[in-house]
């Protein structure tokens, strides 16, 4: 389809564009007490746009823009979960003390930008806009986790970030380069016909370019061994964007993954409801195995020996990209499914986690532990809720998490027995996280003092608490309208080989 044609089918990224465009010129009009209003355009806006997602043809399968991006419901699905997550960290952006003296127009604004690039990853079928929205969403990145500047911890966060991300961009753009030269072609079905068409000559050449094409993936869903600036990142940036970083990168790159390798390595079996079918020998299931058993693995026995709670939360955040890595290597439909599943439900109880750090830091200052002593009698709802987030985010029933994890699981143990070792090893990290989740919990309720009064956040803040918790809670014992959305998001736009 034509540029112009495509604009017809482009309307929710336009009213997007428009939204950052007014988010830029209201913001000139605002004192610096007031440009948080800003973020008025901005969640205003994102409503519309979610309106626009919504009233589109569900059942609409086309490629845009000389085929570089696609319309189907895989992409909607994704778009609409980055929309939530946005909305709810800029209700919360208001509320974090940690922003006070800073204006914060280009803050929404740049969050705004962010989104956009979101929305381009989760459609990308072209490895050059692949490239390029992941630049969009990664700049904005930079500059939203130095946003604090008279903070040096935010600085470094800034600085570490556009070393590691300049790295594996580079090294990535290397291995795009390696496989347009096999290929001959940058789009994803194209390339899908050249690699079943070449000969085994040129495979170590597309094993160099398929590993450092994973350098770019792994980098955005901080995956081991392309983690090592999640921990700093996620401590020294406002603990707003740790929480949109931790939730919505993942999803857009979770999401671009799942194209990646079911279109362009596999016949893109797993999208229409049959076993995918790899159209290459070389083992990039095993290799996606390997990274997710040791991404999990470190994850967890490294979040054990922390002190601080962002930190914690951190490698925490490498460990469940670990477990929905999983699921790629098996090539199903329901495997597809699972992650789609974990991510809505990764989204409630992961925000909700960095929700109630920042309650706790607006009334001690400190993210440590020993922050967190007695908090559970002094602000009980706060302890509350952050017990739940904590039971979710190990995965015990009757929450999300369970879920989550058990359509893993059963992904794997359907694919066959082939994948029962990654059951096992998956089953036994989520018994070493037992131990680091639970501490926050014993650490609120078994010590510190009983206080004599009781202390609540402010209502805005205990509401988006609540609105994190209750979905927590209640997908644990009724999923049927997230497994509903899901089942009728499972339309991709195919091409035959």
């Amino acid at each position: 389809m034509t540029n112009l044609q495509s604009l017809d089918f482009y309307w929710p990224e336009l009213i997007l564009t428009g939204v950052i465009v007014l988010g830029i010129l209201f913001d000139l009009f605002l004192d610096k007490k007031d440009s948080g209003n800003v973020g008025w355009v901005l969640i205003l806006g994102l409503i519309a746009v979610g309106l626009a997602i919504y009233m589109q043809d569900d059942s609409r399968t086309t490629t845009l823009f000389m085929d570089s991006i696609v319309l189907d419901s895989f992409a909607s699905f994704f778009k609409i979960l980055v929309i939530l997550a946005t909305i709810f960290v800029s209700v919360v952006s208001w509320e974090t003390d940690e922003l006070a003296d800073y204006r914060k127009g280009e803050y929404f604004t740049l969050l705004g930008i962010i989104v956009l690039g979101l929305f381009l990853m989760v459609s990308a079928v072209d490895l050059v806009m692949v490239y390029l929205s992941i630049e969009v969403v990664s700049i904005m990145s930079f500059i939203l986790a130095g946003y604090l500047k008279q903070n040096t911890k935010s600085n470094e966060a800034g600085l570490k970030y556009v070393v590691y991300g300049a790295f594996s961009s580079g090294i990535m753009l290397f291995g795009i380069s390696i496989l347009y030269g096999l290929a001959g072609s940058t789009n994803y079905f194209e390339i899908q016909q050249a690699i079943e068409n070449l000969d085994q000559t040129a495979n170590a050449a597309l094993v160099m370019a398929l590993i450092m094409i994973l350098a770019g993936f792994g980098y955005k869903i901080s995956a081991v061994p392309f983690h090592f600036w999640t921990p700093d990142v996620y401590e020294g940036a406002p603990t707003t964007i740790t929480a949109y970083l931790s939730v919505a990168p993942k999803a857009g790159a979770l999401a671009m993954m799942i194209r990646f390798f079911n279109q362009v390595l596999a016949d893109g079996g797993a999208m229409t409801s049959i076993e995918g079918i790899s159209v290459t020998q070389i083992p990039w299931p095993e290799l996606l195995s390997l990274i997710a058993v040791i991404t999990m693995t470190l994850g967890n026995l490294i979040a054990i020996q922390q002190n601080n709670l962002k930190r914690m939360l951190a490698y925490s955040s490498v460990a469940h990209a670990g477990y929905m890595l999983l699921a790629l290597p098996v090539m199903s439909s329901q495997a597809v499914y699972a992650v789609m599943i974990y991510l809505v439900m990764y989204l409630f109880m992961n925000l909700g986690a960095f929700f109630v750090v920042i309650a706790v830091k607006n009334k001690t200052g400190g993210e440590t532990f020993d922050d967190y002593r007695g908090l559970g009698w002094e602000m009980p709802l706060v302890g509350v809720v952050m017990t739940i987030f904590m039971v979710s985010l190990t995965g015990l029933p009757p929450t999300a998490g369970f879920i989550g994890k058990f359509y893993i699981f059963a992904a794997l143990i359907k694919g066959g027995s082939q994948f029962y070792y990654l059951v096992i090893l998956a089953g036994l990290n989520s018994v070493i996280s037992l131990y680091y989740y639970l501490r926050v919990v014993k650490v609120m309720f078994l010590e510190g003092e009983r206080s004599e009064t009781i202390i609540q956040p402010p209502a805005v803040m205990m509401g988006m608490l609540l609105l994190t918790a209750i979905p927590t809670v209640l997908f644990g014992i009724y999923w049927s309208p997230i497994a509903n959305w899901i089942n009728h998001s499972m339309i991709f736009f195919i091409q035959a080989i």
